[in-house]
C-alpha cells in the first residue's frame, strides 16, 4: 500500500455542497498537491469529478456544475514518490449492494496488505494501489444490510490511522480511528430559515473560508452520520489511549488551524521559545525557513530578544513542473523556492529556524545559500527532536536508512549541513509545547516506539523501500 498525506472535507445539507467542498479543498491544498476530487449526491445519483494537479487545476465552473446536490465529499492527495497516478485519485466511487457510495481517506492502514491479499483470494478485483480501495471492498462484502452497519463492521477490521468521509445517496458518514492519529473536525453552517448544514474537514482553516462555526472534533473511535434524521454520533470502538500525530503541530497543519483542540500557531511559537531556552546563542538576527519555520522563529526571537527578520523569501507560485537551465545551476531546486534578502543577512550572525531535518540535503543547501548571501555565522535551530524512525500512520517519511539523524550524531549532522552550531528541541520540550500532560500524542518518528502493534512491520519496511 502507498502511504498518503491528504486532506478531506464533507458537506451535508447545503444546496451548493460541491462548491463548499471545493473551497474547503482550497484551504487544505497544503495537505496534498498530487490530485484532487469531489463526489456529490442530489439524493438520487452520486457523481464524481477528480484529476491530477492542484485543486484549481482540476476544477472549473463547468465541472463543478456537473456536481449538483446538497451532499458532497472532497479529497486532496499527496503520495510518495513514484505513485502519482490518476487511478489513486480520490474519492473512490462505486455501485454495490449498499447503493452508490464514495469514500475519501486521510491516513494509512497498517494492515492493508494482508486485507488486500485476503480479498483478492476471495475474488475481489482492485483498480488502484491505494489502501482506501480496500475499505470499499470490505463495505461491499459486509453482510450488514445498511451502509452504517457495514461501515461499523469494516472499521473494526482496520488497523492504523484513518480519518474517513463516506458519501451515500442521502447521507454523509465520517469516522476516525480509535487512536485519533489524523485530525478530523466538525462545524455547522447556518442557512436561511434556521436550517443547519454540517461540514467536516481535516483542518479548521477550511471552516474559516466558508464561514462555518467550529463545533469540535470527531472523537477517536467515533462515527458520525449526517442524514435526514439529523446528526447522529455513535462510538464504533471502545476508548483507548490516544496517539495524536505531533507532526501535525510541528509541520503539517496550517498555523491558523485548531488541531486536536489546540491552536497550531500557539504550539509552534512555544516550540520556538523553548528552543531558545534550550539552545541560546549570541546572534544578530533570527530568520525562519518559510513557511513552516515562521511561528517557531517568532517564538525564538521573542524569548531570546534577537530581532526577527524575513531573511528568506519563498516563491509561492512554483508549479508542479518547471524548466531547468541546461547548464546546471548549483542548488537550483532550493533557489527556485527560496531567495535570500542579502541586506538582511550580509555580515550578520544568523539564527536559522526550521521545523525539521529529514535527509539533511535541503538544510545543507539552505545554510549554503545563507552563507553565500554574506552571513558571517549560521546557527541552525530545529523546532522538533531528531527524526530517527519512519512513520507508518500517514506521514511520508523516508526509510530509517535515509533519515540522517538515525545514522549520524548531532555533531556529524552539523558538519554535514555546514552550520556553525546546531540545536534541536528536546522531546520533553516538544511535549511541553503541545501541553501533552497525559501522553496523548504519538512521538514514534522521534523515539522509534510505535503506539500500535505493527505485526507486519517487516512488510511495511519492505514496501517503504520499494517506493524509493
Amino acid at each position: 500500500m502507498w502511504r498518503e498525506e491528504c486532506g478531506v472535507v464533507a458537506v451535508y445539507g447545503h444546496p451548493e455542497a460541491a462548491n463548499l467542498a471545493y473551497l474547503g479543498l482550497y484551504a487544505l491544498q497544503h495537505r496534498g498537491q498530487e490530485s484532487a476530487g469531489i463526489a456529490a449526491s442530489d439524493g438520487r445519483t452520486v457523481r464524481c469529478v477528480k484529476g491530477m494537479g492542484y485543486v484549481a487545476d482540476v476544477f472549473t465552473p463547468e465541472q463543478l456544475a456537473r456536481l449538483p446536490g446538497s451532499l458532497a465529499i472532497g479529497h486532496t492527495r499527496y503520495s510518495t514518490a513514484g505513485e502519482s497516478s490518476s487511478e489513486n485519485a480520490q474519492p473512490f466511487a462505486v455501485v454495490c449492494n449498499k447503493g452508490h457510495i464514495a469514500v475519501a481517506h486521510n491516513g494509512n492502514l497498517t494492515n492493508a496488505g494482508p486485507l488486500r491479499r485476503r480479498l483478492e483470494r476471495e475474488g475481489s478485483i482492485f483498480q488502484a494501489t491505494s489502501d482506501t480501495e480496500v475499505v470499499l471492498h470490505l463495505v461491499a462484502r459486509s453482510r450488514e444490510s445498511d451502509l452504517a452497519g457495514a461501515l461499523r463492521e469494516t472499521l473494526l477490521q482496520l488497523e492504523g490511522a484513518f480519518s474517513m468521509v463516506f458519501l451515500a445517496q442521502d447521507r454523509i458518514i465520517v469516522a476516525r480511528d480509535p487512536w485519533g492519529f489524523r485530525p478530523l473536525s466538525l462545524a455547522q453552517l447556518e442557512m436561511p430559515g434556521g436550517r443547519l448544514a454540517y461540514v467536516f474537514a481535516s483542518e479548521t482553516c477550511a471552516f474559516d473560508l466558508i464561514g462555518a462555526t467550529y463545533l469540535g472534533e470527531v472523537e477517536p473511535g467515533e462515527m458520525i452520520i449526517a442524514g435526514p434524521e439529523g446528526l447522529v454520533r455513535q462510538r464504533y470502538a471502545p476508548s483507548c489511549r490516544t496517539a495524536y500525530c505531533v507532526f501535525e503541530h510541528v509541520y503539517f497543519s496550517r498555523p491558523d488551524s485548531v488541531i486536536f483542540g489546540r491552536a497550531v500557531h500557539e504550539s509552534r511559537e512555544r516550540m520556538g521559545r523553548l528552543l531558545a531556552r534550550e539552545h541560546p546563542v549570541e546572534a544578530d538576527v533570527v530568520v525562519p525557513v518559510p513557511d513552516s519555520g515562521v511561528s517557531a522563529a517568532i517564538g525564538y526571537s521573542a524569548e531570546s530578544g534577537i530581532p526577527f527578520r524575513h531573511g528568506l523569501i519563498r516563491n509561492h507560485y512554483v508549479g508542479r513542473t518547471f524548466i531547468e537551465p541546461s547548464q546546471a545551476i548549483r542548488d537550483f531546486g532550493v533557489r527556485l523556492k527560496l531567495n535570500p534578502v542579502r541586506h538582511l543577512l550580509e555580515g550578520k550572525r544568523v539564527v536559522l529556524v526550521d521545523d525539521s531535518i529529514v535527509r539533511g540535503t535541503t538544510s545543507r543547501k539552505i545554510v549554503r545559500m545563507v552563507r553565500q548571501a554574506g552571513a558571517r555565522e549560521v546557527h541552525l535551530r530545529i523546532s522538533c527532536p531528531p527524526v530517527i524512525s519512519p512513520c507508518f500512520y500517514g506521514v511520508d517519511t523516508p526509510t530509517k536508512k535515509e533519515l540522517i539523524a538515525a545514522n549520524s550524531t548531532i555533531e556529524e549532522i552539523r558538519r554535514f549541513v555546514d552550520a556553525d552550531t546546531l540545536g534541536y528541541l528536546s522531546l520533553e520540550g516538544l511535549r511541553m509545547a503541545v501541553e501533552d500532560l497525559h501522553g496523548a500524542y504519538c512521538y514514534a518518528c522521534y523515539t522509534g516506539r510505535y503506539p500500535t502493534e505493527l505485526v507486519n512491520l517487516d512488510e511495511l519496511m519492505a514496501e517503504t523501500r520499494s517506493r524509493r
